[in-house]
């Protein structure tokens, strides 16, 4: 994928939040192979989706990488965001960017992704969840189901991956809300089937 970022020291990128309190403010992130930030105009593009229910939300950064989709989230309002990432580095350096912005509403995660969902408690719930798993590795099918447990009942699911979703790929009770490409990468919203 094309990212919008730009190079600084050896290893190391830089992003913008592109709305809220922490507007235009730098991203440091660490090019680590499989951190795949998403780009400033998905970004926007799914912002301006999530803009009814972003404020106030409780949020998963499932695969977190940059952190660019969590951060993004606390910068318009949300409430709390739990960071997963697997790379001891990746969040050393997430935990720098929160107090590089005065950040207090998250949690930061060093695991497997799947193995602590199935150890967190079924109300340890989420109102927005980010999906942005390493491509080709058939993870998307594994983390819907993973998620499912932890999804509040006005639950938004986004995922970007490398294949358009059809509706046989989500959980039973899910329905694609949204949906567009950029380059080569789909990016999806989920909603429940209740919720039209």
């Amino acid at each position: 994928m094309t990212i919008s970022s730009r190079n600084t020291k050896q290893g190391v990128r830089e992003l913008r939040i592109i709305g809220g309190r922490w507007r235009s403010r730098k991203l440091s992130f660490d090019a680590f192979p499989g951190v795949r930030p998403t780009p400033d105009r998905v970004r926007e593009t799914l912002f301006n989706w999530l803009q009814p229910w972003v404020s106030g939300s409780r949020c998963l950064d499932m695969f977190a990488g940059s952190g660019v989709l969590g951060f993004e989230s606390l910068s318009r309002g949300a409430s709390s965001v739990v960071f997963i990432d697997q790379q001891i580095k990746v969040v050393d350096r997430l935990r720098e960017q929160a107090n590089t912005f005065g950040s207090k509403n998250q949690r930061f995660i060093c695991a497997n992704a799947f193995h602590w969902l199935q150890q967190s408690p079924d109300n340890n719930m989420f109102d927005i969840i980010f999906i942005d798993p390493p491509f080709k590795q058939d993870l998307i099918q594994k983390s819907l189901a993973c998620v499912e447990p932890h999804c509040s009942d006005s639950a938004r699911i986004y995922i970007e991956s490398e294949q358009e979703l059809n509706e046989e790929d989500l959980q039973p009770g899910w329905l694609i809300e949204k949906s567009k490409k950029a380059a080569s990468v789909y990016f999806h919203l989920l909603c429940r089937i209740d919720q039209g």
